[in-house]
Parts: C-alpha cells; structure tokens; sequence
C-alpha cells in the first residue's frame, strides 16, 4: 500500500515531537460548538490517567468553515484542576490538521493513525467531536486495556436512548454478532481504543479510497479486528449524548455506506463467517450504571409512508434481490399498511431475512449494488416503525431484552445464510426475468433513517 497522505505541517509536527506513547485522534467537520469540551477532556484525562505517558491529542479537520480548528488550539485546559487530578509529569501536544483525500471520517481516521504510526505510539484512541457527555474517564477506559491488559481493539458500550443508533440495533449489531461470533454491543459507536499492531494493520490495507473513507470506517475497524483474530474488548462509557436525529430523518448516505461496508466485508471474510455458529459475550470493562438519556422524536408516519413508496416504486429490484417467500412476505406487508400505520408489525425472523437475502444479492449481482443498498431503505424504515411501535411503553432493559430476540434470529438464520450465499437458495425473479407487479401504494413520501 502507498503511503497515506499528510500534510506538510503534520509531518513536520511528527518530526517535532519524535515519539509518543499514546494518540487521542479527534475527527471533526463545523463541531465548533462541542469539541473544545471534547478536547479539554481527552487533555485531562491524559494528565490524570497516563502522566507518566507522553500524550498527543490530534484533530483531524475535513476543512470546516465554523472555527473548529481554532476552537480545538484555543481550548482551555485548567491547569489548577488537573493539579487536583494528578500531577501531569509530562505535558501532552495539542494538534490540528486539515486531512487530504476523499472527504469524509475515514480519511480523518486515515491521517489520525499516520500520525500513530509514525510517533509509534503504543495505543491510539478515537472519539468523536459532537460527544456532549464525554469525560476525562473515557480516555482511561478506551486506553488502559490496550496499555495493560494486552488488548487490540477497545469498543465502547454505552447506554443509548431506544430510538437512537437504529442502524445499529436493526442491521449492525445483529448481522456482525451473527457472522463473527463476539457479542460487541456498539460496533459503529464512534469511540475506539486500538493497539500499535493494529493500527499498523489497518495502514497496510488498500481500500482506504472505498466507502470506508465516509461513514463506513467504524464497522470496517470492528470488522478487520473481529475476523482477524485481534484481541477484542469492550469499555462502559455511560451515557452517549450526542447530536442525535429523528430515525425518520434523512441518513440515506449513512444508512447506504454502513451497511455496504458490511456487506462488502462479508465477501472478503466469508471464510472466517461461514465456520463460527453462536456467539459469545465480549469482555467489559467499567462500572456499570444507570444514566439520564436524551429524548428522541420520532416521525412514525414518515417511516411507513417511504415503506409505502418503496412498494410502489421497487419491487422489480425487491423482486431479483429478495428470495421467494421473503418477498412474498414483504408484498402481503404492503397491502396490510396501506391502511394505516397502527399495528404495523415487521417480526423479527421476516426482518433478518431481509437483511440476509440483501446481502446475499449483494454478492451476486457487483453491477447492481448501489440499486440493492438504496433498496433497503425503505424496508429498513418499516423496521424501526415496527421497533418503535413495539416498544413505546417498555423500558430500556425491556428493549435490550428484545434486541437479545432479533440477535438469536439472526445467528438461528446462519444456515439459511450460506445456502442463500451458495445460490441453493433462488430470488423470487432471477435477474433478467419479470417480477412479479409491485403492489399499489399511497402516495409517495420523502423519508430515511439512521
């Protein structure tokens, strides 16, 4: 692989610095508004935790227009409350740079682990910029497994309200405990610890300029550590508070990238997938308690009006991508919600192969792929209604307990995956061939989830 790009002036600040024990990597676009508090508290958490370390904290800007560079070399670190923390015995650099490449986190990661590398830095941790919650102890709990207990991959576990992170919920955590056998609660949470080996793993891949530059980064990272037998953990971080968005709002490219870095990986590592059954539970470190959470709306008919556009507009891909009975399943559904979105119900086993018959159509058909993962939104959307109007009045470890449902789903379908996988298993239309007529529809609505 080429060596990454980096700025003129972060290869000059590396050149400074010489050598580092720990990289706090902050990725960033127009966070003005938050990261200051982000940055003051990876600082203290340095000082307090590690001060015996030599710390770096890295931003790593995708050219914002709202000072976010200025607010990360302006922020305030009181000196008088670190004292009271612990005594820093060696002060930590503070660094922003503008990444180069295709615009997104992954290039951010991109520049982050550079800098990691090249400082041959022992551990490298990555939080996200727009964190209101984040606190000193984060630093700690993402760092000290890899640092002392020998750890590659630290990822976070944190309570989030139910109708946040539904990519997550519905098709991430799910698919990836199902596939690779490690129960890691938050495989695309933002917040990372990684180890010098594997940060040196990731430099040497060659798909840095693939949608893993974009948002795909994070289940790419999950991904590689899991199939490739890294040492994986999880941290409890409390709380994620962070700028959250109605499930019903428009994450299409999100949504789209995720889960075709998923996808894309399963191809690579079908392998590793096809021999592992079950799952078990991940190591976690932390104190566990209970937090407040903030509120998230939810638009219900928004959500069932895109489902109902996508039975208008897209069963000939549904069609050539869903197997018979799936799709089958997924007509009746049309009909029944043209009434209304009250007591729509999408269950767990119809939606688990949905997910498994995209991926498997995924693989079959590179031409058509951008067609099948812009398919899925719609479905996706009847999902979380569904999910939302399940779980209105239950609490989270209710929730919790019917995520644990939809998971063993999943892992009950491996079988049914490698025959779809293997083609033993046909589409209700095979490509090139009429589908069946889509079923009519309200009318249609603009609207995607994340």
């Amino acid at each position: 692989m080429a060596d990454a790009p980096m700025p003129e002036e972060a290869r000059r600040a590396a050149e400074l610095i010489g050598k580092a024990d720990i990289v706090v990597g902050i990725p960033s676009y127009n966070n003005s508004r938050t990261i200051g508090h982000v940055v003051r508290a990876a600082y203290a958490g340095l000082a307090k935790y590690f001060p015996h370390l030599t710390g770096v904290v890295v931003n790593s800007d995708g050219g914002s227009a709202d000072n976010t560079r200025d607010a990360v070399l302006s922020a305030r670190v009181e000196d008088r409350h670190l004292l009271l923390m612990s005594t820093p015995l060696v002060a930590a650099h503070r660094l922003s740079f503008p990444y180069h490449g295709i615009p997104g986190k992954g290039s951010a990661f991109r520049l982050i682990f550079s800098l990691a590398d090249r400082l041959q830095a022992k551990a490298c941790a990555v939080v996200d910029s727009d964190l209101r919650s984040i606190t000193p102890e984060w630093i700690d709990l993402l760092l000290r497994p890899v640092l002392f207990a020998d750890y590659d991959f630290v990822a976070p576990y944190y309570h989030r309200h139910k109708y946040d992170g539904t990519i997550t919920n519905s098709i991430v955590y799910p698919l990836t405990r199902a596939l690779y056998g490690l129960r890691v609660r938050q495989p695309i949470g933002g917040e990372f610890g990684v180890s010098a080996r594997l940060v040196s793993r990731y430099l040497k891949r060659d798909d840095w300029e693939t949608e893993v530059a974009r948002y795909g980064i994070d289940i790419w990272m999950t991904t590689i550590a899991l199939a490739e037998g890294f040492r994986v953990c999880q941290s409890f971080l409390g709380a994620k508070l962070h700028d959250a968005k109605d499930p019903s709002s428009d994450l299409t490219a999100m949504l789209q990238q995720v889960v075709g870095s998923v996808f894309m990986l399963m191809q690579e590592y079908a392998p590793v997938w096809r021999t592992r059954g079950g799952s078990a539970p991940a190591d976690l470190f932390g104190f566990q308690f209970d937090v407040g959470l903030d509120p998230v709306s939810v638009n219900l008919e928004r959500m069932v009006n895109a489902f109902r556009r996508g039975c208008q507009e897209l069963g000939e891909i549904w069609a050539m991508a869903l197997h018979a009975d799936t799709y089958a399943a997924i007509r009746k559904l049309g009909r029944e919600v043209s009434g209304g979105a009250k007591n729509f119900h999408l269950d767990d086993e119809l939606w688990a192969r949905v997910v498994l018959d995209l991926a498997c159509a995924h693989n079959r058909h590179p031409v058509s792929r951008g067609y099948i993962l812009r398919s899925l939104t719609p479905l996706y959307l009847a999902r979380v209604a569904s999910f939302v109007q399940e779980t209105q009045e239950l609490v989270s470890a209710q929730v919790e307990e019917k995520m644990e449902q939809l998971c063993l789903q999943f892992e009950k379908l491996k079988p049914y995956l490698i025959d779809c996988w293997d083609g033993r298993l046909q589409p209700a239309a095979k490509a090139g061939e009429t589908p069946p007529a889509p079923e009519p529809a309200g009318p249609p609505s603009a609207a995607v989830e994340g």
